[in-house]
């Protein structure tokens, strides 16, 4: 008899955009968190207002507060956002879509998206993205991906679905006429993984969370299967990661750059652009024990 986490019953047409709600405590339970150092490339060491879309129960959204930005964290979905109100009470949040975004034009330095680009609607979500960017504000986006270049981690990937590993993430960007050129940086970190928070991070996945009952108790027997061959008991296993980050800065629309240009003084001096900071970041990949299959 499976052990098997409780899980909501599910029926209807798939709708994977919108299936975490139904279950938003897994996911909180069983999804990585994102690296500090991640959050800092993506929003910057300096507090600023940060808008984050799709936030989701607020994996990121603490990495941020804890840097001292000021955040407000929306998603489509309040099931989710209730659980992200219960660990950071002082987060200002709102029920909304990146199509339609509840701020004032030129209100915020960053746009940041975790997890969640790749389900907007781009042709409605970009124009709204760089309507509400500050001049010289940029848009920020981070993926979590599995280091599926080992074996058991590719074995896992199969079990669970990889919809979400994306090969080239931030594409609509780079091609993008609203945004400079597209940063991007990765940042290598583990996440503990035990026989119970495996099948919360299965149950978060909206491949199976769309499933019924029957299925997805099915799916959650086969992965502690696999665990039970592959985890190392209480002592768990360690799930390797890349965080997967790119920003670029939106582009000033050209009445927008004249009517700052004719409410500088006649004097001013002009102003000059600083150079693009570069950064030396390891991929993690200077130990060959990363790609052992222990067994």
């Amino acid at each position: 008899m499976s052990d098997a986490r409780q899980f909501p019953s599910s029926g209807g047409t798939p709708d994977w955009a919108h299936s975490f709600g139904s279950v938003a405590e897994a996911y909180d339970r069983g999804r990585p968190t994102y690296p500090r150092e991640a959050a800092a490339w993506l929003c910057g060491d300096d507090p600023v207002t940060v808008l984050e879309l799709g936030a989701g129960t607020g994996k990121l959204t603490e990495q941020l507060v804890a840097l001292g930005h000021d955040v407000h964290a929306t998603d489509p979905d309040a099931a989710m956002l209730e659980v992200l109100r219960g660990r950071l009470p002082e987060v200002r949040t709102t029920v909304a879509a990146a199509e339609e975004i509840p701020a004032p034009d030129r209100s915020v330095d960053v746009v940041v998206c975790a997890q969640a680009f790749h389900w907007f609607d781009l042709d409605r979500a970009l124009p709204e993205i760089a309507r509400v960017l500050k001049t010289g504000g940029r848009l920020a986006l981070v993926w979590n991906q599995r280091d599926e270049r080992i074996p058991w981690v590719r074995r896992l990937g199969r079990l669970i679905g990889t919809q979400d590993q994306l090969r080239e993430p931030a594409d609509p960007l780079v091609q993008s006429a609203l945004f400079g050129f597209v940063e991007d940086a990765t940042f290598r970190f583990w996440q503990t993984v035990d026989r119970v928070s495996i099948q919360d991070l299965v149950l978060s996945r909206s491949n199976v969370a769309v499933l019924d009952a029957e299925a997805r108790a099915a799916k959650l027997d086969e992965v502690l299967a696999f665990y039970d061959d592959y985890g190392r008991g209480m002592d768990g296993m360690q799930l390797p990661y890349a965080a997967s980050c790119f920003r670029a800065v939106v582009v000033e629309p050209p009445h927008a750059a004249d009517e700052e240009e004719s409410e500088a003084e006649p004097d001013a001096a002009p102003r000059e652009s600083a150079p693009p900071a570069t950064e030396e970041i390891s991929d993690g990949t200077d130990t060959d024990m990363l790609l052992i299959d222990f067994r």
